[in-house]
């Protein structure tokens, strides 16, 4: 688990650490000393951490003009237990949201598992809070996106389908943006 690490191959366009208007602005990384671990397996320390105990995020990129922030997702997406997304929600995505961000791609390769619940009020107040804008949730694993429909959350994200961008790394984040606004274009009309 150590060894995964969030994409960097954007990091000379954006540092959320490096972007005061970011949740993780100021936030430093010790690449000596790991820290943060997912039920006794320690991992790296470049992920980012929001309170929740199974769940962490990069910020891979944000776009202020366009409105739009690339984030990836690491762990196991326990909201049964942990109540994930309140934290994600209220850590990382309420101050994107307070700052102009209304399109949001997640990237969950590396999202595990997912336990859900049947209180989905954080889902639905995000929905309702991005007007205009989407949620798309981009590569996570099959049996993720079949949780997601048993819990309903399809209501709030939308995922599967030509959203799983499998070379999403090649592009430039503004062209995988293009992509998936494209794709979501499509799908809302």
């Amino acid at each position: 688990m150590q060894d995964i690490e969030p994409f960097y191959n954007w990091e000379n366009l954006y540092v959320a650490s490096k972007d005061p208007r970011s949740p993780f602005y100021e936030r430093l990384y010790n690449t000596s000393y790991y820290e943060h671990d997912i039920y006794g397996y320690f991992i790296h320390p470049f992920w980012d951490e929001f309170e929740s105990e199974t769940l962490y995020c990069k910020i891979l990129f944000c776009d202020y003009n366009l409105r739009f922030v690339i984030i990836e997702m690491f762990g196991e997406w326990n909201d049964t237990l942990h109540n994930d997304i309140m934290w994600f929600k209220r850590n990382v995505i309420d101050h994107l949201i307070n700052q102009g961000m209304n399109q949001f791609i997640l990237v969950g390769e590396n999202v595990l598992n997912f336990h859900g619940s049947h209180e989905d009020d954080y889902y639905a107040e995000w929905f309702e809070e991005v007007e205009d804008g989407w949620i798309a949730a981009c590569n996570f694993r099959d049996f993720i996106q079949q949780e997601w429909t048993k819990f309903r959350l399809d209501y709030y994200l939308n995922f599967g389908g030509t959203l799983d961008v499998v070379n999403w790394r090649v592009l430039a984040p503004r062209q995988f943006y293009e992509v998936i606004k494209a794709l979501m274009t499509r799908r809302l009309n």
